[in-house]
This record gives structure tokens, sequence and C-alpha cells, in this order.
């Protein structure tokens, strides 16, 4: 068996990791230590490893320990049926994958009846063992003719019966399973067909479909899995037979016996019948377990970069979520997200009631002084725009422009109980105006109250294992807000709830004792909140902010563990906080000797940095860094396109083969994966995220199916 120092090692070499890094974030992890703390407040003990490598800790420590316990419960087992052996003991405890510990006990586990089972209560194993034993001469009917019964009434029956027992033992064997399984997973094809050739669907690529099971894409095998779901493809793994049976008559067949021919129909049964059949099955669920892994991994890497995209703060937003019958719902927002006035109007068809649609949006750009509009995306979003363009082109007003963002996951947000108790007075869609406007203020505490699945940067994602999904989206929201911190006076419960070491209850908690006693002056004041003990004030501290209270550190990333070393820090520099985010203050801090400096304060290096940082740029907030919105005047219609135009655009979903740019038109366009660079990409997520702003040129444009290629390429 693993004992976790073994576990440790694999995992240290498996990640390429020094094994003392890894045992301390080990020891961390099981000591109830977050992954965004110890990332970010125990680099010395980990040896400055970032989240994804501790997470992959995690995540390997976790799937070696669950094969541990499973070889105990395979053991237990087979001991209760009194046939554990010293020699399966000894290949159980050093099985390497789940799958060897499963061969090992299939043949131990209990069976529905079967055709071998059948032969064995007819009294049939030892006319089975005869064939197994190849005699060189005698008569095989003769031998069989002695088990005759009233169950077995013919001699042909008896050696069925026999062969169907030497199929299951051959069917059973680990070393039969595993080989095959090799093979077929090297020299196999994944074949897709259509069930009706004559039925149009939009999986008619995959009517006719072969390519090696080892180089099908993720994304195609979560379409064909679909496509199979709703009854349009039929799906096989395809694999030349004659190879397996040959390995097989190697291993389990000697020639010239009068029982040879009968054991080789009995192996050839065994792979047909019972070992290609579950083979496939597995060979299937690996694949898919493989598919899903990746559009996690897209899904994921899409959801940080849209939790990331920059804030756009200091600016009165008019949000508006577009609609035909049931007119545009509007929403004034002020600089803190404040929400000031709601309203309808019907520019769209069929009401067309501009003029009364331009009045409202006129009085309210005077009275609000409003600088962006923010338009949903979804459906009108077209007509809306032309509106919304048309109407800035007529006032002429400096620095008025209009946002497109996603609304993806704003009606979910709406009919939720959090939008139902933030706001109480207003229907469905005036909070998803809101939520639009919003959006664009703090994409990061407007997103976090949607589930992240609903967020529409996905690719596949109602085909992979919900609980899975959930749990990686989780982490990847978690990681976003520690990543940049909240402030603790305004931050939502929603927000809170994803800080490191912060629950649902303690959040709920926090928000209470702010409504309560006014807002915090100091981290410390945290150790009031209920439910809030020493261990939880260690994780979440850190990452909470607090602007213009008692401490400046209060406002940086510093931890309060850390004060006294900055203050020595200051003092040893001939400065104090009252310098903080002053010229004199940064010339000092930039001049330092930093190793120096640890070894005089005694102090971990990583940790002396990380100060040092935060005092260089005191509420800095990292997303400040990235490239902001791509702000507009006037609007393009896809009639407008030529081939060879240049523009500018968002990325609003990456994909395993390419990335889907909005240019400001009501179509996103694709950029294909051999369009995004002019090197080899392997993976477009090494080249875009969502939220980048990217110049793109017009391949082609297809106004019948209203696609639109473009090129990255320079």
């Amino acid at each position: 068996m693993f004992t976790i120092i073994d576990i440790i090692q694999i995992t240290a070499r498996e990640l390429g990791l020094s094994q003392k890094s890894v045992t301390s974030t080990v020891k961390m992890l099981d000591e109830g230590n977050t992954v965004p703390f110890i990332a970010r407040y125990r680099k010395e003990m980990t040896g400055e490893l970032d989240e994804t490598q501790i997470r992959q800790i995690e995540e390997r420590v976790g799937h070696y320990r669950a094969l541990e316990q499973r070889k105990e419960e395979v053991i237990r087992l087979i001991d209760e049926q009194g046939k554990l052996t010293d020699e399966l003991r000894n290949k159980i405890e050093k099985a390497a994958k789940l799958s060897e510990v499963e061969d090992l006990y299939r043949p131990f586990r209990q069976k529905r009846k079967t055709r071998a089972s059948m032969a064995r209560e007819k009294g049939l194993e030892p006319l089975a063992e005869y064939l197994l034993s190849f005699p060189a001469a005698g008569s095989v009917e003769a031998e069989a003719a002695k088990y005759l019964t009233e169950d077995v009434p013919t001699v042909e029956d008896a050696l069925q019966g026999a062969m169907d027992v030497i199929a299951e033992d051959i069917a059973d064997d680990p070393k039969v399973r595993g080989w095959v399984r090799d093979y077929t997973r090297r020299h196999s094809y994944l074949v897709s067909r259509a069930k009706d050739a004559e039925q149009d669907s939009v999986y008619e690529m995959y009517y006719e479909f072969k390519e090696p099971f080892s180089k099908v894409p993720a994304h195609r095998v979560l379409a064909i899995n679909r496509g199979e779901h709703e009854e349009f493809l039929q799906v096989s793994i395809a694999v030349e037979p004659e190879p397996i049976l040959t390995w097989l008559n190697e291993n389990f067949v000697r020639e010239n016996s009068i029982t040879t021919d009968l054991v080789e129909r009995a192996a050839a049964d065994a792979y047909k019948r019972l070992v290609a059949p579950a083979v496939e099955r597995e060979l299937r669920a690996e694949l898919t377990d493989m598919a899903s892994e990746q559009a996690i991994n897209v899904f994921s890497k899409n959801l940080r970069s849209l939790l990331l995209q920059p804030p756009v703060r200091g600016k009165m937003v008019l949000g508006v979520d577009p609609a035909f019958r049931t007119g545009c719902k509007w929403a004034v927002v002020d600089q803190t997200g404040k929400l000031l006035q709601v309203g309808v109007v019907y520019p769209t068809p069929p009401q067309n009631k501009v003029r009364e649609a331009e009045a409202v949006f006129t009085r309210l750009i005077e009275e609000h002084s409003i600088e962006v509009i923010t338009l949903g995306n979804g459906t009108a979003s077209r007509e809306t725009e032309q509106f919304v363009a048309g109407l800035i082109q007529k006032l002429n007003k400096p620095g008025l422009a209009y946002v497109i963002v996603s609304e993806a996951g704003a009606s979910v947000y709406s009919a939720s109980k959090l939008a139902i108790k933030e706001f109480p007075d207003l229907d469905v869609s005036q909070r998803s105006a809101v939520s639009i406007a919003r959006r664009l203020q703090d994409p990061l505490a407007e997103l976090v109250k949607i589930e992240p699945k609903a967020v529409g940067v996905g690719q596949y994602q109602h085909d992979v294992p919900p609980k899975r999904l959930d749990e990686s989206l989780a982490k990847v929201v978690e990681s976003a807000v520690n990543h940049v911190g909240v402030d603790l006076n305004t931050a939502s419960a929603p927000l809170l709830s994803y800080v490191s070491g912060i629950n649902a209850t303690v959040a709920e908690n926090i928000v209470r004792l702010r409504e309560e006693n006014g807002v915090f002056e100091n981290r410390k004041h945290l150790s009031s909140v209920p439910r809030l003990g020493p261990k939880t004030f260690e994780q979440c501290a850190g990452f909470m902010r607090i602007s213009g209270g008692d401490n400046p550190l209060d406002a940086t990333p510093i931890h309060p563990e850390s004060y006294e070393l900055t203050y020595r820090l200051l003092e040893s520099m001939g400065a104090s906080l009252d310098e903080l985010d002053t010229p004199e203050l940064r010339h000092k801090l930039v001049h330092l000797d930093i190793e120096q400096t640890a070894e005089e304060l005694e102090a971990g290096v990583p940790t002396l940095k990380d100060i040092i940082e935060a005092l260089l740029r005191p509420g800095r907030d990292p997303r400040e860094d990235l490239p902001k919105p791509v702000f507009r005047t006037d609007v393009l219609s896809i009639e407008d396109l030529k081939s060879g135009m240049e523009l500018k655009g968002v990325v609003r979903n990456v994909v395993d083969f390419g990335a889907f740019v909005d240019i400001g038109i009501e179509n996103d366009g694709l950029v294909h994966i051999s369009e995004l660079s002019d090197e080899y990409v392997r993976n477009p997520l090494d080249v875009v995220a969502v939220g980048d702003v990217v110049t793109v040129r017009v391949l082609s444009v297809d106004l019948q199916r209203n696609r639109i290629s473009l090129s990255m390429k320079s």
C-alpha cells in the first residue's frame, strides 16, 4: 500500500516539484488552510508555489488517497469471501491505477446470473478444466457425455456450458482486460453514423465519421456524444479483432490437442461477447472524461478572464436590457453602483416609439450626466444598438459612448432570491437592466451573484458532469475574488462568501453586523462577527480591504500577521505609514536591497517582496492593468463588412477550435485556431482570453448564415 510519504513522492515526481514543497503544502491543506491563503501568505513554506500548482497537489494527493481507500475496500471484500491470497494482496497493494485494482477485483465481484454461472451450477466446471488440460488423444464427446443430466440433455449443451465457463474466466483475467484495453486505445477508431441519413441536423458532419481514438479532440467527442444522446447518431469504437484473437490464442490455447478448436472458440467468444463491449464502454467513458476535463478547463480559464475584466469606475451608467414587444428596460446607476432610477422605453418593433425613447434617454443623459450606456447582447440588442448609436450621433455630446456587455446569466440573477432581496420593488427585467449597468462598473462584484455555469463562456458545458463543473468553477471564482480582494464595507454577501475561509453563513453575519453597527474601522473588528473564529480570521483577513480606516495597512494585501514586520521595515528605512503613497517612500522602496534587508529583519524574502509591492501600490486593483472595454459611438451591420477590413473587437468566448469576437454587430465573428497567430497555435487559450481587446481582419462574410470569419494574423 502507498503511505502518505509514498503519495507525496509520487506527486512530487509527477508534477516536477520538490518533495519538501509538496510535504509542506499537504500538511497545510490537511490543517484546513485554503489554497488562496497558502499561495499568498505561506510562500516560504511552499517554495513559492502558485495556486495552480497547489491545486494540482490537492487533486493528485486526493486521487491517490482515494485509490488507497479502494484498495483497502477490495482487499476486505475478497478476504470476506475467503479467497485472498498473499500473491493477490501484493498485486492489489502495488497497483498504481484504479483500473488495475478493478481488474483484479473483477473475478470476485458478485455477479448477476451469467451463462457461465449457470453452467457451474449444472456441474460443468470440471469439463471446462478438462478442455483446458489440452489432452493429445481421446474423445471429447465421450468426456462430455459423462456430464449429461436433465439440465444438460445433450453433448453439445455440455460442451457449450464448459466453453461459457472458459470464456468468462478468460474475460475476467486482469491481464486480458489490461492488454485488450491498451491495444484498443492505441489502434481503434471512433466511428459515428447517421441513424437516418435523410434527416437534417446540426450533426451532419458526423453522419459518416471516423477518426483515430487517440486523436479525437475534446469538443468533437462532446458533440458526437450529444448527437448520440439526441438519437441522430450511432457511435462505436472500431478495432481490427484479428491481432487481439491471435494474442488470446497465444496466451490461452495450446496446439495439437483434441480440445484446441473448442478453447479457441471460447477465447473468441470471451473477446467478442464479454471483453470487447466492456472495453468499449470503458474507453468511451475515458474519452468522455478526457473531453469533460478539457471542457471544464476551457470554461474555467474563460470564467477567470471574464471575472477579472477591468472595472470602469467613476462613471454614471445607463444600463439597457433590450427587448421587442415588452420594451427596453433601463436603469440608471451612480458611480458606486447605487440604483437611482428605472423605467422602460419602446424604440424597437413592433411599437417603434423612437421619438419618445429619444426624449426619455436625452433627459436621463442630461439629468444624471450619463457617460456610458451599456447594452445587453441578447434579443433585440441589434435594433436597440442602432437606436442608441443614432441618439449619440444626434446629441453629439463629447465623451458619451455605448458598450455592449454579455447579458448571459442576467435573467438567472434577476429571478434569484438574492435579486429579490436586493430589489424587492422591481420586476425581473428591471433587475436585469441594473445587472447589465453594473457589469461595466465592477464585473467581478456583479458576476459572483450568478451561478458560474450560467455566464455563457463555456464549451459544451451542459454535456459535462454538473458536480465536477460546479466544483471547478467555484474554485475559479474563489481564486479570482481573493486575487482582487474585497472591500469589507461594500461587498455583498455572495462576494464575501468566496473570500478565503468565509462560508455563506459568516458572509451574511458580516453584512448583518455592518448594517447594525456601521462600517468596519479596522480588520481586527472582524473578530466580533459571529462564527468568525481565529482560524477563519487568519484565512480571510489579508483578502479584506478597508479604505479610510484606522490603519492604512488595512487597505493593502498585507496580512495583519505581517504588520509588525512592516513597521520594522519602515523604521529601518527611516520612514513611517504617514508617507504611504508618496514619491519619497516609493524611491526608498525601489532602491532597497531586499536580500540584505530580509536577513537584517529575520524575514522571508518572498513575504518581504510582497510587503514592498503592497507599499509601492497601496489600494491597487490588479485588474486595472488590463485593457478597458471597447467604447463605441456608431454601429456596424453585417452588410457593412468587407473582406480585408480591420476592426477592433472584444473576445467573448474561447473554445478548442478558436475564439468568438464581438466586433460590434449582431453576431460574433469566429477567429479559427489557424487564424489566431502567424505562429503555430496548440491551444487558443495560449493566445487569447475572454475580455481581450484584439485587432481582427475580416476574411469572409456569409450573409445567408450570418457567419463572419476573422483573422488575427499580421
